[in-house]
């Protein structure tokens, strides 16, 4: 019961670190991941060392991100040594420059293991909620078709993005789509195996 306690508290931190990202701490956020660990998210996907070098562009941009993270639901396998996190997050973000930001409501949805007695993320997705657009010193005009691009659900932050010179490649994964069923089924095979 002990090591169960520590595991989860080891996790909660291991969320928690995400603040790296903020903070522009881009050794300790790649720190969070093994390093064979992958990234699939608006911007990115590929391997976590990847994505800490893309943040580290975007921290040089004009685009401002926060990240505020909730504790992790954990659910391990048997043995102990893997974990399906599904973690409540608020993204904020603006563009300086464009006078423009938004807040998207997600869930990390990560699978992390524990090699060699350390807790280390092993894959991180992201459903997404809900997101609306907010304007920091008052209206600005947005691209309603560029919007209408993507899912509602993450549309103000893809416009951001995209806007900020961060395009998205492809769909992901909404409030109770088929790409969440999908990806939760996959991660519950993993847990498993």
């Amino acid at each position: 019961m002990q090591n169960r306690l520590q595991d989860r508290q080891e996790l909660n931190d291991l969320m928690n670190g995400w603040m790296h990202r903020d903070l522009g701490q881009w050794d300790k956020l790649r720190d969070l991941f093994h390093p064979d660990g992958t990234i699939e998210i608006t911007w990115f996907e590929g391997l976590a060392s990847e994505f800490v070098n893309g943040s580290m562009r975007m921290g040089a941009s004009d685009l401002r991100t926060k990240h505020l993270i909730a504790s992790p639901a954990v659910q391990f396998n048997a043995s102990g040594d893997r974990a399906i996190l599904e973690t409540n997050a608020i993204i904020i973000a603006e563009n300086v420059k464009l006078n423009i930001g938004c807040e998207c409501h997600n869930r990390f949805y990560d699978l992390a293991e524990k090699r060699d007695g350390v807790w280390k993320l092993f894959h991180r997705q992201s459903v997404y909620d809900m997101g609306t657009f907010t304007f920091p010193i008052g209206p600005v005009a947005i691209e309603q078709e560029v919007v209408m691009k993507y899912p509602r659900e993450y549309a103000a932050l893809a416009y951001l993005l995209e806007q900020s010179g961060f395009p998205l490649g492809r769909t992901f994964a909404t409030r109770g789509s088929e790409l969440e069923t999908s990806m939760k089924a996959e991660a519950a095979r993993w847990l498993l195996a």
